[in-house]
């Protein structure tokens, strides 16, 4: 009698089977740990990575404050600057006005002592604005009228000069008679702009009416001096200067 166990058949193929489905199990089961070792991976360099551009972040915001504290800082030191530039521009303007004002006081009192004859004397002096007002004692009314001519030639006063008052008294031992009078003038600023019709050209036709046959030449702009200069000198000639100003600096302009 013959005997098959066909139950150990079946237990092979189940064995098989099980393997099979074992080893398909395991592959997934790696698969799946392996994708979510790279999730965490990649989770975790994308943290890191944003980690780090917040810090480089946060860094570049703290030096872009404090690079605007420091240009704040700057910024007020330049308006200070500005403002302390702005008080001595203002500063140096009021110094050069005084310095043109003071200019005018001086020349007038020089001219005025000047202008002095013999025989007659200052008691006051008033001045406001351009007006002057010059009290005295002379002699003689002719000392007075010489006065006033001398102050109306000097070029620092209008023409023309007004007598306001004269009046005679008696003074001294023994009494002498004494001529007390007031004067009012107008002070013009040296560099003042010149009146119209006024030139030099009246110079000229005043000297050509007493002296016709003068070589004389009226040339209106300082540059037309150095070239006449230039046209009519020649080396071992004098020049002789007169005049007011920046005349004197011609004969540099020459020799240049």
């Amino acid at each position: 009698m013959i005997r098959i166990n066909l139950l150990a058949a079946e237990r092979e193929t189940s064995k098989k089977k099980a393997v099979v489905l074992g080893t398909a199990g395991q592959k997934m089961t790696i698969g799946c740990s392996v994708i979510l070792i790279l999730a965490v991976l990649f989770i975790g360099w994308r943290y890191w990575t944003i980690s780090r551009e917040s810090t480089q972040v946060d860094a570049a915001i703290v030096a872009a404050q404090q690079e605007t504290t420091r240009l704040h800082s700057v910024i007020q030191q330049v308006q200070q600057f500005e403002q302390r530039k702005a008080q001595l521009q203002q500063r140096v303007v009021l110094i050069e006005q005084l310095r043109k004002g003071q200019t005018g006081p001086v020349h007038m009192l020089d001219q005025i002592s000047r202008a002095l004859p013999q025989m007659l004397w200052l008691t006051e002096l008033k001045q406001s604005g351009t007006d002057v007002i010059v009290d005295g004692k002379c002699t003689t009314l002719t000392g007075l009228s010489e006065f006033v001519s001398n102050l109306e030639a000097s070029g620092y006063f209008k023409r023309s000069i007004e007598i306001v008052d004269t009046k005679t008294e008696m003074a001294g031992t023994p009494p002498s008679e004494l001529i007390r009078f007031t004067i009012k003038a107008i002070f013009q600023q040296p560099g003042e702009a010149p009146q119209p019709g006024v030139s030099g050209r009246l110079v000229l036709r005043a000297v050509l009416d007493a002296h016709p046959s003068l070589p004389v030449t009226y040339l209106p702009r300082r540059t037309d001096v150095v070239e006449h200069g230039l046209d009519h000198t020649r080396a071992g000639d004098l020049v002789l200067t007169l005049g007011a100003g920046d005349l004197t600096t011609v004969p540099d302009e020459w020799l240049a």
